[in-house]
């Protein structure tokens, strides 16, 4: 997004407090197909939209973002909203995140000051070591934007690879850097994301490029292969060394990212088949094989074994499933004869809390893992080398989420993050010998007065089917219940992840004027366990809309809020949800904000990033699931003549996720479909992708958009354009 400038008033449409005309925006080209899926008709009115190039396609969507751009600029407030977003960011004058320690205690980072647009990369030797400045992303090359888009430190710490991109793409080159000279060595890995992984020679890098940098060419990211680089060498004599060629009977498919490493605990070579996939799909050898032909692969996790992270020492393997068990437990079994059937349980299931399996870290003491009951309520566990019981750790104070750092499995070392929704995180060290928590912020600290007053209420509501859906309810004490408060509901409800508590100061603005901000922990996240992701999830995933449609209701019968007082954000699949309540129940809401949504998701597969999401959402190839895909499909249940919330529908030009027609022709038919006179704008921003890679301020003026829009479409008074004219 452009820098927000307020327009001049110089006539042209007036907007009003709910409604906004619409009649220099043109009509979107039609371009009329049908399929059959399955025996059921499916007519695609705006297939030609699909055409990023076609010049009608590009000019429609250009007027459509200058409009939109227009409109937003003009809301009163938008521009206090940033304001107060920048004076609130300047309070830290260093903000840290991403820390890995490696084994020589040389601590790697992301630190970005309020100046900075872009974080950079830094490192320390040790906690309190003199800070180095080592790649700024921003000086990189005049006359270009790039942002570090990922970053991998050498176990010993001599080295550190990281990828740069630009404008969102999340592609770019990976470069690799002398850590001591700070020097960059001259070979750069082209196609890549990010920085890699390193072997334990601390000379070797594993990747996975692309097959080329068009984003859009469904080609690039297919039958991919994971290569190795040594380090000084030319890029062009990368061996490959695991893809569905060199291994055609491990049952690879084109969808797969093959990715190989070894891990210098268990002295084994892995090879992941990754997608979207919670469940893992590991293979193993031995780690002297990796460099040679014909890797003798055995399994290790096959994706029955419902196995969503495992960790190592230098003796066990532990891992985490959800097979036959809805709240997962923690397994462990012997390196040496790893075999998942006669492992034993280290940990097993909880009754009312689920494992954050992402949490999960070895050190020479034992084995950290987090629980959390309803996605909010935090606990930090340890179990002891050669122990079997489990111990939950008393923490310096409650935490909604819990993130851990370790160094390796031979240290001691391990620090915890602490957050929640208006607690800014803060980090520790944790001491297993004295069992205490000593503070060490990276991140400078700051104060909030303005959300001294806020209260957090979490509440439990019965949806369609009589399950109770966690919501999260933040709002200024004192708060009436007089059904007059503007809510901003955001949900996901995908892949299993979960809306931990966050402390993101831009959003708690909303409540600053006077509203509610809820987060509904829909169904298809993993607040309560992989059962609560599995009813969310293809053939299930009406549980998810309608998740949030409850938890919409159980405000307005308590009298937190009014049908029509009520704005929903969601963004990438978070657009199912979006598109689906909206759809669904267009009564119910003032505005919806879908962010670089999936919204047409009969058509996912036909995009470069759709069939590595199967796994999560289905194949149009398969009836049951292509049923689920034209049920979760917001694009096709919009229906003419129907009086529809205010929409602002958005995309990123470059988004290797989401590709920008899937927004583009919901947001054309819903124009056409639309009875109202509530607006709906579609923007897409032509120098950003996913989001991912996003300047601070640009991150500030999205924020902006849907939380002036959403304050508009709801009534909040200091948003209200009365006399505001957009040219």
């Amino acid at each position: 997004m452009k820098h927000p400038v307020l327009l001049p008033l110089l006539g042209g449409l007036l907007l009003s407090t709910a409604t906004l005309a619409q009649p220099s925006v043109p009509a979107a080209p039609t371009g009329a197909a049908s399929d059959t899926y399955f025996g059921v008709k499916v007519d695609d009115p705006y297939r030609n939209l699909e055409n990023l190039q076609d010049p009608a396609v590009a000019a429609w969507m250009k007027a459509q973002s200058e409009y939109a751009r227009r409109t937003l600029d003009a809301i009163p407030g938008r521009q206090g909203l940033i304001d107060k977003m920048v004076e609130i960011d300047k309070r830290k004058a260093a903000r840290v995140t991403d820390l890995r320690v490696a084994d020589n205690d040389r601590y790697f980072y992301y630190k970005s000051r309020p100046q900075d647009q872009q974080p950079k990369l830094y490192c320390r030797d040790g906690y309190k070591g003199q800070e180095v400045l080592l790649f700024d992303p921003e000086a990189y090359e005049k006359g270009k934007v790039y942002n570090i888009n990922g970053f991998a430190p050498s176990p010993d710490g001599s080295k550190v690879s990281f990828g740069i991109s630009e404008k969102g793409s999340e592609l770019g080159n990976t470069l690799i850097m002398d850590v001591k000279t700070r020097k960059l060595f001259p070979e750069q890995i082209p196609l890549n994301r990010g920085g890699g992984e390193w072997l334990p020679d601390n000379q070797t890098l594993a990747y996975l490029p692309f097959n080329n940098g068009d984003l859009k060419d469904m080609a690039a990211r297919q039958n991919t292969q994971c290569r190795l680089h040594r380090v000084g060498t030319p890029v062009a004599q990368d061996q490959v060394i695991f893809s569905s060629q060199l291994y055609p009977k491990l049952g690879i498919k084109p969808s797969d990212y093959p990715y190989a490493g070894i891990d210098r605990d268990t002295k084994l070579a892995y090879g992941f088949l990754y997608s979207v996939d919670r469940y893992l799909n590991v293979f193993y050898a031995p780690a002297a094989a990796l460099t040679k032909p014909n890797i003798p692969w055995q399994p290790l996790f096959r994706p029955a074994d419902e196995v969503t992270n495992f960790v190592t020492d230098e003796q066990h393997i532990y891992f985490v499933t959800a097979r036959n068990t809805p709240r997962q437990k923690l397994m462990r079994m012997p390196a040496a004869r790893p075999n998942v059937a006669a492992a034993e349980v280290l940990v097993p299931e909880s009754a009312d809390e689920s494992i954050m399996d992402e949490q999960l870290k070895t050190t020479k003491d034992g084995v950290y893992f987090v629980r959390s009951r309803n996605g909010v309520e935090a606990r930090l566990y340890f179990v002891p080398r050669g122990g079997k019981a489990a111990q939950e750790l008393k923490l310096p104070r409650a935490a909604g989420r819990i993130e851990l750092t370790n160094k390796n499995a031979q240290s001691s070392d391990v620090w915890v993050t602490l957050g929640g929704w208006t607690t800014d995180r803060q980090r520790y060290r944790y001491s297993p010998a004295s069992g205490q928590f000593t503070a060490e912020p990276l991140s400078s600290e700051a104060q909030y007065p303005e959300f001294a007053g806020l209260v957090v209420e979490e509440v439990l509501v019965p949806s369609h089917d009589g399950v109770q859906v966690p919501l999260s309810l933040i709002y200024p004490k004192g708060l009436k219940r007089d059904a007059s408060a503007p809510v901003l509901m955001v949900g996901y409800g995908a892949y299993s992840v979960s809306m931990e508590p966050t402390f993101m100061p831009p959003f708690l603005l909303w409540a600053q004027q006077g509203g509610i901000l809820a987060c509904s922990h829909v169904r298809g996240g993993g607040e309560l366990g992989e059962a609560w992701h599995k009813a969310g999830q293809k053939a299930t995933k009406p549980n998810t809309w309608k998740d949030l449609i409850a938890c919409a209701e159980y405000l307005t019968k308590n009298s937190y809020t009014a049908p029509g007082k009520i704005a929903i954000n969601g963004g990438s699949a978070g657009g199912i949800l979006i598109g689906r309540a909206m759809t669904e129940r267009p009564d119910l809401f003032a505005a919806a904000i879908p962010e670089v949504g999936c919204l047409n998701t009969v058509r996912m597969e036909n995009s470069p990033n759709g069939p590595v999401n199967v796994p999560e959402f289905g194949t149009m190839t398969k009836e049951e699931e292509a049923r689920a895909l034209l049920e979760m499909d917001a694009y096709h249940h919009l229906k003419p003549g129907t009086q529809y919330p205010a929409t602002l529908v958005t995309a990123g030009f470059n988004d290797p996720r989401v590709i920008a027609w899937q927004p583009a022709k919901f947001a054309a038919r819903l124009q056409a479909s639309n009875a109202g006179s509530r607006p709906v704008l579609f923007f897409t921003d032509y120098e950003a992708g996913h989001g991912m890679g996003d300047s601070r301020l640009k991150q500030f003026e999205s924020i902006a958009d849907l939380m002036a829009f959403g304050l508009w479409q709801t009534g909040a008074p200091a948003f209200q354009p009365d006399k505001v004219a957009v040219k």
